[in-house]
């Protein structure tokens, strides 16, 4: 799935690969200086932190969870939208799933979460609107609609940052439940935005699906 067409694809799962690696095996304490913490960045002007918690993890269950959707969804959206297009939609999914974020928790000195989950989000709810029905092999194995995992991959991430809690509080990031929602409309809008093909994609594909079950 990965060659020469898809650049930010390798890229994005390359960072963060090496920051994620670096900070849970070699300098923990990079986890609390790159994470999503509102007070630092509304007091102290940190707005770095709205990009640098995506590249770092709670554990290793919670980095493979993100990193295996976004190999599976990331190349065939980056085709779809092209590589620049492609950055655009992360990075402002990401954005989308902090600003949300930041403003439910603007007021709480002790918030902090970290991850791609919301960047990942917006990437999978994207694919959606292009290819909602399309059947893929989940984890290499399991046969499932996008639009069902996309579903599923939210209560997925959410589950695994739970069972890591423990460790995401010790090291300065713990679970952001409204990143995911954050993140998944951020991408539905930008790729609305962004590419005007993706209604009519979505609309066809539904209409297809229901044309199969009437006909039936």
């Amino acid at each position: 799935m990965l060659d020469a067409s898809t650049p930010v694809t390798i890229l994005l799962l390359a960072l963060n690969g090496l920051v994620s690696g670096y900070a849970l095996f070699v300098d923990i304490s990079i986890i609390d200086r790159f994470a999503f913490r509102p007070q630092r960045i509304l007091k102290h002007g940190e707005y770095q932190r709205l990009i640098t918690a995506g590249f770092v993890h709670v554990g290793i269950a919670h980095f493979a969870f993100n990193m295996i959707t976004l190999y599976f969804f990331g190349p065939i959206l980056e085709r779809i939208l092209g590589s620049g297009l492609f950055l655009v939609l992360y990075f402002g999914s990401e954005l989308a799933a902090h600003g949300l974020s930041l403003v439910l928790n603007r007021d709480d000195p002790h918030y902090s979460a970290i991850g791609a989950s919301g960047a990942v989000s917006g990437v999978v709810f994207s694919f959606c609107l292009f290819q909602p029905f399309a059947m893929l092999g989940v984890f290499f194995v399991i046969p499932m609609p996008a639009i069902l995992f996309a579903v599923l991959y939210v209560v997925g991430s959410i589950y695994a940052m739970r069972q890591e809690g423990e460790a995401g509080g010790r090291m300065g990031g713990g679970i952001a439940h409204e990143a995911h929602i954050g993140g998944a409309v951020g991408g539905l809008v930008l790729t609305i935005l962004l590419e005007p093909r993706a209604i009519p994609a979505f609309v066809r594909a539904v209409q297809s699906v229901l044309g199969g079950l009437v006909g039936a």
